[in-house]
């Protein structure tokens, strides 16, 4: 969430950056946050001058007692009683206000970076480089929905049979295909200097919380009541928690982990070809990278990790776009967002594989994640994250863009990862 400090020093600024994400409460919500804050100072000061009022009084009738003056003690012992019940009055207002402080934040999407272009939705994103030769196929080539029938490779009936709709069933040479594609991000990642993570995919209601899921998401999250725990939509999630809380020692900066988990979405979108098959799914597999660094260092990581994520499809072959994202159509909590998606060259267009993002401090603020900068100075963290890569629509594009008479020709850097080098 953004520091009140930044909205009460820099009010313009916020207003221009969230005007560029279209969010039309963006005065009144500032306005009700600095309001709320001019009044929690108050009550603080009000309190501590209350208390210091008591103790003083204390010592004082310590000293009236010993003299022997009780009348003194006494009507010193009524304006202490008085001062406690203010003390008191004082506290349950700050908590409340805080609480609403924090819900006021909590409701404001970070502010995007000044490179962010204007724009209402993904038809105004930017396009900011176009590489690979999108492929000529055979006439009657097939979209990868009948591939995966004909070849028998994964089943949407039995999963919706055992599960439901969105929770397709991989077989045989789709499974392991699958697991070739995990174990190929990962060693890539490792290569690259990330290190791996297996972390659990359930997560408490606080690290919801620390990385923006909640409050914004809890609709499209899968939640297990009994137990308040909700399935993670995301590695980024429960990686970057791993740091709530902590002060990172400068010299273990930066932090680079990358990790693979199955992610979980309620939301599937309409229906239609846009999201048929692999397009859109509630539960599929993906690898996350996420860095943790310092502020005047994140957005050489961010290129870092978008170059990472482009090497990875260019050693499969597949040709790719990147995209920045305008102001409307960036995630809540982002600050500065490149897509990057693939040519699938049966459905004629681009699918989204993968996002990395820069939060600035946005998470780090929710996840008090700090260091020591300057003059051993306290010092939010920058968090980052990017998909290298989400599996359903690389497997869609590898399908779709490698069809022959003779089968699916995988990329070779698949080959000893799978075991096969044709699908068919």
């Amino acid at each position: 969430m953004l520091q009140v400090s930044v909205l009460r020093d820099n009010t313009e600024l916020v207003l221009a950056g969230l005007a560029k994400r279209h969010y039309k409460t963006a005065e009144a919500d500032v306005s009700a946050i600095l309001n709320l804050d001019q009044r929690r100072k108050q009550l603080q000061t009000e309190h501590d001058q209350a208390q210091a009022e008591a103790n003083d009084l204390a010592r004082q009738i310590g000293g009236l007692m010993k003299s022997g003056d009780k009348a003194g003690a006494e009507t010193l012992k009524a304006r202490t009683a008085e001062l406690k019940q203010l003390t008191k009055t004082h506290s349950d207002e700050l908590v409340q206000v805080e609480e609403g402080l924090q819900q006021l934040l909590y409701k404001l999407p970070n502010v995007p970076h000044s490179s962010v272009p204007e724009g209402r939705s993904a038809d105004d994103n930017e396009v900011v480089r176009e590489v690979g030769q999108k492929p000529e196929l055979a006439a009657g080539a097939k979209p990868h929905w009948d591939l995966i029938e004909q070849y028998d490779i994964i089943d949407f009936a039995l999963g919706n049979k055992i599960t439901g709709a969105g929770f397709p069933v991989y077989k045989g040479q789709g499974a392991r295909l699958q697991r070739a594609l995990i174990n190929f991000f990962l060693d890539e990642a490792r290569n690259a200097g990330y290190t791996e993570i297996q972390p659990p995919i359930l997560v408490n209601e606080a690290s919801g919380y620390g990385t923006g899921q909640l409050p914004d998401k809890e609709g499209q999250m899968y939640h297990s009541t009994a137990d308040d725990l909700y399935l993670i939509p995301t590695a980024e999630v429960p990686i970057t928690n791993l740091y709530r809380n902590e002060i990172i020692a400068a010299e273990k900066l930066p932090i680079r982990n990358a990790g693979y988990t199955p992610c979980f979405r309620r939301e599937a979108g309409s229906w239609g070809a846009h999201v048929r098959g692999l397009n859109r799914l509630h539960q599929f597999d993906k690898v996350e990278i996420v860095q943790i660094t310092e502020p005047e260092k994140s957005y050489e990581a961010l290129e870092g990790m978008v170059a990472h994520i482009e090497g990875l499809l260019q050693k499969l072959g597949l040709p790719y776009r990147v995209l920045r994202l305008c102001g409307g159509d960036m995630g809540f909590t982002s600050a500065l967002t490149f897509d990057l998606e693939v040519w699938s060259a049966a459905q004629g267009r681009w699918l989204e594989v993968s996002s990395a993002s820069n939060f600035e401090t946005y998470q780090a603020n929710r996840l008090k994640l700090r260091y020591r900068g300057e003059n051993n100075k306290m010092q939010l963290l920058h968090t980052l994250n990017g998909s290298a890569l989400a599996l359903p629509r690389i497997v869609a594009a590898l399908l779709e863009n490698n069809q022959a008479e003779d089968g699916i020709h995988l990329p070779e850097v698949l080959h000893s990862y799978c075991g096969f080098s044709k699908i068919g």
